[in-house]
């Protein structure tokens, strides 16, 4: 599986900020791929903003349509008008491991719950435009050996075919090398082999 989660250090938010009838919304978002960085994302806010009348929360701690690491919180607002419309845009965006906190300046008149779900998802959406994102690449280990001689050779082919190698393990026989493959693909290493024979090829012309 493939998708997109933002592209920002541990311990660092991306902010944006959108004012309605005089009430500020600044919405921080975070990389969050575990419940800890979410926590962290709160913390953050918090004490950057105490005198703020409301810090409402959304998270998706894993990749998108994740079920189990999700949820929202309208930190005092009425039922439903902040984390759940601000959830419901980080679920619209297809990206995951996010977090977001929308932090509210109360300016004086009321929203409407109305007034309040949309201006809540407006911040998130704005926060979002943004936003900077990389690709994330859900890998399943393989295990694939080789001789001594071709160990370089292997390690070479995975370097440009972008496939991390995990892990080496060395005995008599040569090496097995531990590979990260996506997912979403058939592990295929035919073009591996080509280019293992073609070196043997070479090394039989040149001796």
């Amino acid at each position: 599986m493939r998708y997109r989660v933002p592209q920002l250090p541990p311990g660092t938010w991306h902010i944006d900020e959108i004012e309605v009838e005089k009430s500020r919304f600044i919405a921080w978002i975070a990389h969050t791929p575990e419940m800890d960085a979410v926590e962290a994302l709160l913390t953050a806010a918090k004490q950057a903003h105490p005198n703020s009348s409301h810090h409402c929360l959304a998270y998706i701690a894993g990749a998108p349509g994740e079920q189990q690491r999700i949820g929202f919180s309208d930190d005092g607002e009425p039922g439903g008008t902040a984390g759940r419309p601000m959830f419901h845009t980080l679920q619209g965006s297809q990206l995951g491991e996010i977090g977001c906190v929308v932090i509210r300046y109360f300016g004086g008149t009321k929203l409407g719950t109305g007034g309040l779900a949309r201006a809540y998802a407006q911040a998130v959406n704005k926060a979002l435009d943004t936003l900077v994102t990389r690709e994330v690449i859900q890998r399943v280990h393989y295990r694939v050996c080789f001789s001594f001689a071709d160990e370089s050779i292997a390690r070479g082919w995975c370097d440009d075919q972008a496939i991390p190698v995990i892990s080496a393990e060395y005995d008599g026989n040569g090496v097995a090398l531990t590979i990260g493959w996506p997912s979403d693909c058939e592990l295929d290493l035919t073009p591996l082999e080509s280019r293992l024979k073609q070196s043997i090829s070479a090394q039989a012309i040149t001796a």
